[in-house]
């Protein structure tokens, strides 16, 4: 079958690694249903796993992409959960120890089919293209969880978004704007903050700016370049909440300022498939949809990955199959 997926990792070149080819079709495993896959959409996950982070190199060939909507042997139209918990598990998947995600221990996306557990099916509402519904269930749910799960901010109050350009940050501007909060976004790039302010935003600043005042809730997937910003960024009492470092994982802890001011730093990763329901119905109701960069045909996957690690995109790029 047609797929695109991960042949090789280099940290310093993890394009090269990235192959568009045929692989012999998945074998399920037991309870697993599949779903031939009509759109994928791609994450900065796919890029860590071309660099060697999260998945190790006896997996490889190791078919990419987390994200995928398309139609069942049912004939059902469904989008794909990827957080697959171990047998048995019950409650939050995201807690559970061997929780993983697809194209880390099961082939991804990014291919004609793919095999997923039949509870991780959720029905794709007429409403949503599958375009849209590709982009959900990583960037978008990460958002959702973030934003309305983790987050002690209540719509009302202010809250700044990291970067205005990435999945999870364009998600995350369109949500919390929708829903009643202030949201403001600091950036590197004034185009892509303008964009922010036409997505919701009320106010943009550059990256590391000093703020007119300090905000409730910071939404940060950069970690290090942006952590001291962060935290000065937020009220006494107020919450930093984390689901990815990008720039790297070890900033300095800032501790006086944390104890000081009684900050809340909370982790926050992908999303439960309730979740993910929750995200649909909110997509129904308020009318907001996903922003798209680009879609390409599968077969042009490559110049996506490209588009994607140079940091170009505004949105999710999503691939048709």
């Amino acid at each position: 079958m047609r797929a695109v997926y991960a042949q090789s990792q280099s940290d310093g070149d993890p394009l090269s690694g990235l192959v568009v080819g045929e692989l012999p079709a998945s074998q399920p495993e037991p309870g697993f249903r599949r779903v031939r896959v009509v759109a994928s959409a791609l994450n900065r996950h796919d890029l860590w796993s071309l660099r060697g982070v999260g998945l190790p190199a006896d997996r490889l060939p190791m078919i990419l992409g987390c994200d995928g909507a398309g139609v069942d042997d049912e004939g059902n139209d469904v989008i794909i959960h990827s957080v697959v918990s171990s047998p048995g598990w019950e409650g939050d998947e995201t807690l559970d120890p061997r929780r993983t995600l697809l194209s880390e221990r099961y082939p991804g996306t990014m291919a004609s089919e793919v095999w997923v557990p039949e509870r991780n099916l959720v029905p794709k509402p007429s409403q949503l293209s599958f375009e849209e519904a590709a982009c959900l269930p990583t960037a978008w749910l990460t958002a959702y969880r973030m934003l309305f799960t983790v987050s002690p901010a209540a719509p009302g109050s202010t809250v700044l978004v990291q970067g205005a350009a990435g999945g999870v940050a364009t998600a995350l501007i369109s949500l919390a704007s929708t829903a009643g909060f202030r949201v403001w976004v600091a950036g590197r790039n004034p185009d892509k903050l303008e964009h922010a302010r036409r997505l919701g935003a009320e106010a943009v600043f550059e990256a590391g700016a000093r703020l007119p005042d300090r905000v409730d809730a910071v939404f940060d997937s950069v970690g290090e370049a942006t952590w001291s910003h962060s935290l000065k960024a937020l009220k006494p009492g107020g919450a930093l909440v984390t689901c990815g470092a990008t720039s790297g994982p070890n900033p300095p802890a800032d501790l006086n300022r944390i104890f000081f001011l009684q900050l809340k730093v909370l982790g926050s990763t992908m999303g439960t498939k309730a979740e993910l329901q929750r995200l649909i119905g909110f997509l129904l109701a308020t009318g907001v949809r996903p922003e798209i960069d680009s879609v390409l045909p599968l077969e042009e996957a490559a110049k996506g990955f490209r588009r994607l690690h140079d940091g170009e995109a505004t949105g999710k790029i999503v691939f048709r199959h």
